[in-house]
């Protein structure tokens, strides 16, 4: 991805900031968000301190520190960052990407990024930087749109969208590119992460319509246990040894 597609996004998630945080805590997008962020909190240590990148209007700091550990949010979009500042104050925050994380070496027990992996311009280095600034032992958990047969079109769609000017949250024309399991685990191996399980999830996806999305929920444990291919986000958990 470009710079000026990053750029884009920036701006874009600028713009959005209110709009986004609304989308994702209503009833329908509390319950999508909610089943993400399950899977990804089920793969991470009961206690210790956690960088989620791209974190938004900090939703998912707010679920990890309720059992009292601590957060810090790293985000692309100052106003994203405003916005998780009014919702979960207790956090820190620091604007940049998983490109470059601006923090030491080995300092923290987890790393997190929730529907933000496909904008990532060079996946290869974020992944390096995750490896480096998380302690021996700790854990990584990422979740974002994967390649599947019902994700393919969804660029396609964004960009008729745009010509449209169809509103919508995450609509957009970003350029971002979708990973399968073989792709996802081998970034991970090759960054030098262990113990590395990668899981589809996610068949009621947040822009179903009703009463769409509510029989998709009911079916999916089903769906994702015996038919995940109809799954549409791809979750991938790792370790970094110890030394």
């Amino acid at each position: 991805m470009s710079a000026i597609k990053q750029k884009k996004i920036q701006e874009h998630y600028d713009t959005i900031a209110d709009v986004y945080d609304h989308h994702y805590d209503q009833r329908r997008g509390r319950c999508y968000y909610t089943h993400l962020s399950t899977y990804v909190m089920n793969a991470l240590p009961q206690s210790g301190k956690l960088l989620d990148i791209g974190c938004g209007t900090g939703l998912f700091v707010e679920r990890y520190i309720v059992d009292g550990r601590s957060a810090v949010g790293l985000d692309i979009s100052r106003r994203m960052i405003e916005r998780a500042r009014r919702r979960c104050g207790e956090c820190d925050y620091t604007v940049g990407t998983g490109e470059k994380i601006p923090f030491y070496d080995n300092s923290f027990d987890a790393i997190t990024s929730l529907l933000v992996f496909s904008y990532v311009r060079d996946p290869e280095a974020m992944m390096s930087e995750a490896y480096r600034v998380l302690k021996p032992g700790g854990a990584i958990a990422i979740c974002t749109l994967g390649k599947k047969l019902l994700t393919r079109g969804i660029p396609a769609i964004y960009h008729i969208s745009e010509k449209m000017n169809v509103n919508h949250v995450v609509m957009k024309n970003f350029g971002e590119r979708y990973y399968d399991r073989e792709e996802m685990h081998e970034l991970f191996n090759h960054a030098g992460f262990s113990d590395i399980q990668v899981k589809w999830c996610s068949f009621a996806h947040i822009d179903m319509i009703d009463p769409l999305f509510f029989l998709a929920q009911k079916i999916e444990p089903f769906v994702e246990k015996c038919v995940p291919q109809l799954a549409y986000n791809i979750c991938i958990s790792g370790k970094k040894p110890q030394k």
